[in-house]
């Protein structure tokens, strides 16, 4: 039984070392894929954007036009860095947050759309704890600026 044991936990450590890596890079491109087309959305339609933040969207301790400019911004930005994997956790972390405003700003998405801001701010999570995994530029950071270790 112990060898059936161990070639399972063989097997499971080849899956994951093909597949965590590939789940990282998938959240990473699903969700900032995601938030970029908002972003530009609200960028291209301007007046629209104005109007849903004055009328529509219930943004907590903002002005409306600050709250739209600043949402469209964190839109536009926040996406790329996470996309390219760079500081990943911070900018995850940033997003989950704007996630939850986005939710709480706009109580219609309620019936509809919160199920797809849970996913999305599950797939945020996963960058924020796991972070961006091997395909990013967090990990050639990290390759360049680890402290050199010595040999015996």
């Amino acid at each position: 039984m112990s060898v059936f044991y161990q070639r399972y936990l063989s097997a499971v450590a080849a899956m994951q070392a093909i597949l965590i890596p590939l789940l990282l890079l998938l959240t990473r491109i699903w969700v900032a894929a995601i938030f970029w087309r908002s972003g530009y959305l609200k960028f291209s339609s301007w007046d629209s954007t104005l109007y849903l933040f004055e009328l529509e969207y219930q943004v907590p301790l903002l002005p409306w036009e600050l709250a739209a400019y600043l949402g469209t911004a964190a839109e536009l930005i926040l996406p790329v860095f996470l996309l390219l994997g760079l500081f990943t956790r911070m900018f995850a972390l940033q997003l989950f947050l704007f996630n939850i405003i986005a939710v709480i700003s706009y109580p219609a998405l309620w019936p509809g759309g919160f199920y797809d801001h849970q996913l999305w701010g599950l797939m945020l999570l996963i960058n924020l704890l796991w972070g961006a995994g091997p395909y990013s530029l967090d990990k050639l950071l990290s390759l360049k600026f680890a402290p050199n270790k010595k040999s015996g």
